[in-house]
């Protein structure tokens, strides 16, 4: 079974940075590709961030040059630095992997992040 656990979630100001991380754990053979999302109240979720085996990263425009995705496929483990926060980034922060051959998902649980202005 795969779990994924996400942390670093909070309450910051404007301006702030988090990091948010999330660990892999179970039966995995590989991982491919590994991801950040997030879900305001009443919105639909968005892909943030991702980063692929071989480190290829892809953002959202409302996020480039603020936040920065990384994995580290030894602990498997995906982290989302964030700095200069916004009142918009304010949503709850999924961690979500694909696994190699298979492409099955895995989610986690899921961390708030809410900025105040």
């Amino acid at each position: 079974q795969v779990q994924l656990v996400e942390s670093g979630g909070g309450l910051v100001q404007a301006g702030d940075s988090l990091t948010l991380s999330c660990v892999v754990s179970g039966n995995i053979f590989r991982i491919r590709d590994m991801g950040w999302y997030r879900q305001a109240p009443g919105k639909q979720r968005e892909l943030v961030a991702e980063i692929s085996s071989t480190s290829i990263t892809n953002y959202v425009n409302s996020v480039k040059g603020r936040f920065t995705i990384s994995r580290d496929d030894v602990r498997n483990t995906v982290n989302l630095q964030m700095n200069n926060l916004k009142p918009e980034d304010t949503a709850v922060y999924y961690c979500k992997i694909t696994i190699m051959r298979t492409f099955h998902e895995h989610w986690g649980q899921g961390t708030q992040v809410t900025v105040s202005s």
